[in-house]
């Protein structure tokens, strides 16, 4: 029997295609619930302060890129959801004079143009140019990263796919969205081979860094939280870091203040990670199988499921 249609997209699959059952359990995760789901190789962790929250994100950095030496590069792979810690990654390299010339940094994604390449840096909502206006900028050329160790996706990924070769990502940073992905890893269209049921996690799994085309909540999203709620200047396709890669870093650290993902959603991906349910309509949920998964919270962005009407 094909599972239910989608609440938000029919043509799509995502997270409300999952039982009823599941969704109502995570909604009714509270605080204390959320804390105890941690289980070896995933860990979950809460900060009292937006101001420990972002400073201990900004230090994911550091310490990657102090292990950085010429005979062992480093590298993190940022996101651009969260961006409030890159400022004060620039800053601590200039105060601590960490010298960045063996290490390395993955983009985690781009937005595809109308003209099948990848935007330039004059497109407002470039996440390459947010990295570097926001962190890279910012250092001082002493001891700023090498251009050649910078790594942003591109419409021809073979450059980046083999930028991952020979240098160890200590950490894979990032957000989650609405529609509970990391990257711009959505959920797939419900058609063809996937028109009943959506892939496996391990089909899902074996893909790599690619283009993709985005599920409507996805660019619904980015309007609200970048572009002012102007959806026609999100592009509908991106280029995204893939599965594979992700399996590369030794770790996989994503950071909840409560302004991407709602309520419910910092709740499911943590449940179902700790409990092993991973399912490619909930695209976070895969991580169930990664060794080393941390989820970060702010507790005043937590929010709650009740229901309260405005």
């Amino acid at each position: 029997m094909p599972r239910k249609l989608s609440h938000i997209a029919p043509d799509w699959w995502d997270y409300t295609t999952l039982e009823n059952d599941i969704i109502n359990d995570a909604a009714r995760l509270t605080e204390r619930d959320l804390s105890q789901l941690s289980r070896p190789g995933f860990t979950v962790k809460f900060y009292d302060t937006l101001e420990d929250f972002y400073l201990a994100e900004a230090l994911e950095y550091i310490t990657a890129w102090r292990q950085a030496t010429a005979d062992n590069p480093v590298g993190i792979c940022g996101p651009i959801g969260p961006t409030e810690q890159l400022p004060l990654v620039a800053r601590m390299v200039n105060e601590l004079g960490l010298n960045l010339a063996n290490a390395h940094f993955w983009g985690m994604d781009e937005w595809l143009g109308d003209d099948g390449k990848e935007v330039s840096m004059s497109h407002a909502l470039s996440f390459e140019k947010a990295d570097r206006e926001m962190l890279f900028d910012r250092v001082d050329k002493s001891l700023a990263i090498p251009e050649s160790n910078l790594h942003f996706p591109k419409a021809d990924v073979s450059e980046y796919v083999g930028s991952w070769d020979g240098v160890r990502c200590a950490v894979m940073q990032g957000g989650q969205g609405d529609i509970k992905h990391w990257a711009f890893n959505d959920p797939l269209k419900r058609e063809g081979a996937y028109a009943d049921a959506p892939p496996s996690p391990e089909e899902y799994r074996s893909l790599g860094t690619r283009i993709v085309e985005l599920h409507p909540i996805t660019l619904a999203q980015n309007a609200r939280t970048s572009g002012g709620g102007n959806i026609t200047m999100v592009p509908a396709q991106a280029i995204t870091v893939g599965p594979v890669e992700t399996w590369k870093a030794e770790k996989v650290s994503i950071w909840q203040a409560g302004t991407h993902d709602n309520p419910l959603g910092q709740r499911l991906t943590a449940m179902m990670i700790s409990k092993g349910l991973a399912d490619s309509s909930v695209p976070m949920s895969l991580l169930a199988d990664h060794p080393n998964v941390q989820f970060n919270y702010y507790r005043g962005g937590l929010g709650s499921c009740e229901v309260e009407m405005h």
